[in-house]
């Protein structure tokens, strides 16, 4: 892992990801919302597709050890995501994202996330355990900005959370599964 935590332009976290059909639905909605709103941001690829849970940039490798030594010994049942909105954040100028987000829908992950955030503290991640959580799938960045629309619910079971290491591209360092 020593590799990825010195990347500068890497980026390293733990996220949830949709399974691949309900990575295309996604997909297939942002191109809609692309069109509809008009915007010329390049969507985000339907393997990109995630939420965010914690970000361990910049952490040394001992750090990176000690988080996925709590991700393997968490233990948790799988659970539904939904989300029925779609809002632009505030972002840099010029690349805004646009994300969906849900608030009932999330109640288990945010749950979840807690769990894991202290299993982090545990291990001595507390830097990488912040509070701060709005949960999202971003769909795709673009100078201009929408307010909040509802939508259709897109919703999936989370079985398994990843260590991405992003770059050019999505590499799943480690999965571990939940289970009941």
């Amino acid at each position: 892992m020593d590799k990825f935590a010195s990347s500068s332009s890497a980026r390293i976290f733990l996220a949830a990801v949709p399974d691949a059909a309900t990575a295309e639905r996604i997909h297939r909605l942002a191109s809609v919302l692309k069109r509809a709103h008009k915007f010329d941001g390049k969507l985000i690829a339907p393997e990109r597709l995630h939420i965010s849970l914690f970000s361990l940039n910049g952490l040394p490798d001992r750090q990176l050890r000690s988080a996925c030594e709590a991700a393997t010994e968490l233990r948790a049942e799988p659970f539904e995501v939904s989300f029925d909105r779609t809002v632009s954040f505030r972002g840099r100028p010029g690349n805004r994202p646009l994300v969906l987000i849900g608030e009932n829908g999330l109640r288990r992950l945010e749950a979840f996330r807690q769990m894991l955030g202290a299993a982090l503290t545990r291990r001595g991640v507390r830097r990488a355990a912040s509070t701060n959580f709005t949960p999202h799938v971003t769909l795709l960045y673009d100078a201009r900005s929408v307010d909040e629309h509802p939508i259709q619910p897109i919703f999936w079971t989370v079985t398994e959370f990843v260590l991405i290491h992003s770059m050019k591209g999505h590499d799943y360092l480690a999965r571990w599964p939940l289970r009941e």
